[in-house]
């Protein structure tokens, strides 16, 4: 269905039926709206995009990726542009800018009426991946002295102007954080009773110079539609929404699944990227990969005699390297995975290497009872038992060396995904050999 959707949306396109596109833009969704303009060059994009009733056009614009946004704002003039900006959430206007390049960031920033063109540059004073960035200053305040009818009142007069209401900040002088009220709890609630005596004084908050994706990750943990944010001196400054915690959640997980294949990250739609830019994600990190590679090739040169001695060897060389590298890629798959949602830490490290020991130790029995069949049939008891014992070996050491590496990145202040699985099957593969060859040596006396 989302095929004929795109096709029908392109051949009305590339035959300027402008009545056509018009319908079809009607019959869909915001969200739907924007997958088909992503799929799109730049001029063909703007077309309908251009079409879209001044209603629904802020509503797709939002549903696009920063680099797509910024393409469609090049294809604007005049009123349009400064119209279509001069709309948008402050923390996604403050995102999109502060990605654009500087061209469009002035000018950008010069069509923004005073009051927007403040708020904007506040939060662009902030980090670029912290909550800063991401909140939104647009809420209503509501003092804690204040009795539930008059904050149903304060609500009335300011909450159209608001991001959210659903959750509420509740301040004492000075904008000092107390802690929040949900709407729903208002609604219910006595008129004269005061925000004081409800107010949850426990509701999680962070400050707005920390990351956002420790927030976001904090928000999800906690079940909150809304995250207090509050400067160094404890002064409200913001919400973080739940739609924006998402957003960063996405992201990030988008950005570990990349580093976990060894590419880097990229943010636009897959249709739109080129092939070149696709190839420049990947290449960096398969040519340090098969840099690292040559560690296995080494190794097979140094243990050239043993080979030659036992040929036998080498018919299982390729399964027990690719037996190592997948339990290490196991290992540190949930290690990443453990420490983006928050499950173990740094500290953890002693912790989870026995854990994950234990575990590649159990596979590596559980695996070389199937090994020493197989070698027995194939090339005799002897070299099946080297097999056997180097499954279990290699194992285990898979299990530390992928629990580990993620850990100490961390410690050290480098993404964990970044050494994740390529990495840590490569270097498997070629401490692997040298286990597997110590063994037969031992063994075999040779």
């Amino acid at each position: 269905m989302d095929g004929e959707r795109a096709e029908e949306l392109i051949d009305l396109v590339e035959i300027n039926d402008l009545t056509g596109i018009r319908l079809w833009l009607a019959e869909h969704r915001p969200h739907e709206i924007a997958d088909e303009l992503a799929r799109m060059t730049d001029a063909e994009a703007i077309i309908p995009f251009r079409l879209l009733d001044k209603d629904r056009e802020l509503e797709v614009f939002e549903e696009l990726d920063p680099g797509q946004q910024q393409n469609i704002l090049l294809g604007l003039r005049g009123t349009d542009f400064r119209d279509l900006l001069e709309e948008m959430e402050p923390d996604d206007r403050a995102r999109l800018i502060g990605e654009a390049p500087a061209k469009i960031a002035t000018r950008a920033l010069a069509g923004l009426s005073p009051a927007e063109r403040r708020m904007t540059a506040a939060l662009l004073g902030y980090p670029e991946d912290s909550v800063g960035r991401y909140m939104t200053p647009e809420t209503v305040i509501l003092h804690r002295d204040l009795s539930v009818g008059r904050a149903l009142e304060v609500i009335r007069a300011k909450g159209a102007g608001a991001e959210t209401i659903y959750t509420l900040p509740v301040v004492s002088d000075g904008r000092r954080v107390v802690g929040t009220i949900a709407l729903s709890d208002l609604v219910v609630s006595d008129v004269d009773l005061l925000l004081k005596d409800l107010v949850d004084v426990f509701a999680p908050r962070v400050r707005a110079y920390e990351p956002v994706e420790d927030a976001a990750r904090l928000m999800q943990e906690a079940n909150l539609v809304s995250l207090l944010v509050m400067d160094s001196e404890d002064r409200f400054v913001g919400m973080l929404t739940v739609d924006d915690a998402l957003e960063v959640i996405e992201a990030a997980d988008s950005e570990d699944m990349a580093r976990q294949s060894g590419a880097s990250p990229i943010d636009d739609h897959y249709v739109s990227v080129g092939v070149f830019r696709l190839v420049g994600a990947r290449s960096v990190w398969l040519m340090l990969l098969i840099v690292a590679a040559t560690l296995t090739v080494n190794v097979m040169q140094v243990y050239e005699a043993t080979l030659e001695q036992v040929t036998a060897l080498a018919m299982f060389v390729p399964m027990l390297i690719g037996t190592g590298g997948n339990v290490g890629a196991q290992s540190a798959t949930a290690i990443v995975r453990a420490l983006a949602v928050g499950e173990v830490r740094v500290r953890d490290l002693p912790s989870v290497i026995w854990k994950e020991s234990r575990v590649g130790l159990l596979l590596g029995v559980m695996l070389a009872g199937m090994a020493l069949v197989i070698g027995s049939l194939l090339v005799g008891f002897s070299v099946a038992v080297v097999v056997a014992l180097s499954v279990i070996a290699i194992c285990t050491w898979a299990a530390i060396i992928g629990s580990a590496m993620p850990l100490l990145a961390r410690k050290v202040g480098v993404d964990p995904a970044v050494v994740s699985s390529p990495m840590v099957a490569t270097l498997v593969d070629a401490t692997g050999l040298l286990i597997y060859f110590s063994i037969a040596r031992a063994v075999l006396g040779i």
